[in-house]
This record gives structure tokens, C-alpha cells and sequence, in this order.
């Protein structure tokens, strides 16, 4: 195989930069995702490809609840001071604005809006979880274009 084609390639597809809020108990987080896409319109559900070495991820599975905040094209910074590991940034999440949502997760209120999800099922895909979520709430907090990976400068995975 052209590793370097298939790199290449894999950069070049299309990716939003998100927010994932988690709570379990009183331990609450953020972390920037890229890895993201809806995969049912009945019901509407979500798969989030996590970190396997990331903090967030016993919250999630403790939890069984995520949400997705979406940045605005304006929020670059936002999103790279949320990408800064939770092992050493613990507070990170203390540097925003937040409320929490109908699930007890965590929503970004500066983002453009919100989807809260329930996790239904979870499997390992490599170096990272896979985690399918039912969308149970949703809410949009201003009007503004997305950030995208690649116009933001970020590059991840391939």
C-alpha cells in the first residue's frame, strides 16, 4: 500500500471540530473530537471514535451519555485549548461556560448548539472506541458557520 497516498487521502476528507462534554457523578470533562458522523435518521443517532489512552473515556462508559457541542468557525482556540490531555489539564473545562444539559452533560453555551446522546452500544476500532448515541436532546444557541479540521489548520489521523 502508498502509505503516503492513503495519508493523504485520509486528511483530505471532510471533518467538523466538536466539543464532547461527559460527566460521571461530580467528575465532568471536555475534549476536542473530529471523529464524528451521523449514521441513522430513525432514530437519529451519532458514532464518536474516542482515544483508547483518553481520560474521558471510563466517564463515557460509566455515564452512558455525551454531548456534542459544536465550535463556530471563529472558535479555533476554544477548540485546541479543549484538545490539551485531561491528564494534564484537569481543569481545562473550568474555562468555559457551561450548563448541563437534560442528561447531566456538560453544554458549552458559547458553541453554536448542542446533542446530547445516550450511548446504545460501543465496540473497539483500533487505537480508538467506537460509540454509537441515540440523540435524546438538541438545542442551538447562536447562528454561525461551523469550524472545519482543515480550515482551523488541524490535522489528525491518517
Amino acid at each position: 500500500m502508498d502509505a503516503q497516498a492513503r495519508d493523504r487521502l485520509l486528511r483530505a476528507i471532510p471533518y467538523g471540530v466538536y466539543a464532547i462534554g461527559v460527566r460521571s457523578g461530580d467528575r465532568r470533562n471536555a475534549f476536542t473530537a473530529n471523529w464524528l458522523m451521523q449514521c441513522s435518521a430513525e432514530p437519529v443517532m451519532l458514532a464518536l471514535a474516542v482515544e483508547n489512552e483518553g481520560t474521558s473515556l471510563p466517564l463515557l462508559r460509566e455515564s452512558r451519555v455525551f454531548s456534542v457541542n459544536l465550535f463556530t468557525a471563529d472558535q479555533r482556540r476554544e477548540a485546541a485549548r479543549l484538545a490539551r490531555p485531561g491528564a494534564r489539564a484537569p481543569t481545562k473545562l473550568s474555562e468555559f461556560a457551561t450548563r448541563d444539559g437534560e442528561t447531566g452533560v456538560p453544554l458549552l453555551v458559547d458553541t453554536l448548539g448542542y446533542l446530547e446522546c445516550r450511548i446504545v452500544t460501543e465496540m473497539p476500532a483500533g487505537d480508538h472506541t467506537l460509540f454509537l448515541g441515540e440523540v435524546v436532546a438538541a438545542g442551538v444557541f447562536r447562528e454561525a458557520e461551523p469550524l472545519e479540521l482543515h480550515k482551523a489548520g488541524f490535522r489528525y489521523g491518517g
